[in-house]
């Protein structure tokens, strides 16, 4: 995607990612964390918010900074890093809320061609994977790069 990101800084393991969404009024810390689950292959990406006490992602914050698509943007180029270190990865995503998965989806949809060339993407209704289709509802989305 040839969009405005925001400078990124890592993990050694590419498992970790770091930057600040910034506008006139906020400076935001973000995070995005791939998180390994009980199936091999498979990783949760986690995005939101960086807690200033915890140091832990509040994927409930509503920031409003008005860079919605820079932020996305940046978080895909996050994919792009782990899957160049974790080729034949899966990668699960799904918002905190139905809005947010909407807003996903949204995205996914404004890009589907350019994504589609690099990764295969599904969607998940009702307990079911299909290929990722333009004007479906989903509860979540797996991707992995194409090899």
């Amino acid at each position: 995607m040839k969009l405005p990101k925001y400078p990124l800084a890592s993990s050694d393991k590419m498992m970790t990612f770091e930057f600040v969404s910034e506008s006139n009024k906020n400076v935001i810390p973000k995070l995005v964390r791939y998180q390994e689950t009980n199936l091999k292959g498979l990783y949760n990406l986690a995005f939101g918010d960086k807690n200033f006490q915890t140091g832990e992602i509040d994927d409930k914050a509503i920031s409003n900074n008005g860079d919605s698509e820079k932020v996305l943007a940046t978080v895909v180029a996050t994919v792009y890093a782990f899957t160049d270190k974790y080729p034949k990865s899966w990668i699960y995503a799904t918002g905190s809320t139905k809005a947010r998965t909407r807003l996903y989806r949204m995205g996914i949809s404004k890009y589907l061609k350019e994504i589609q060339s690099d990764f295969e993407i599904l969607g998940e209704t009702a307990s079911e994977w299909k290929e990722f289709e333009i004007g479906k509802e989903y509860d979540g989305f797996l991707v992995r790069r194409k090899i």
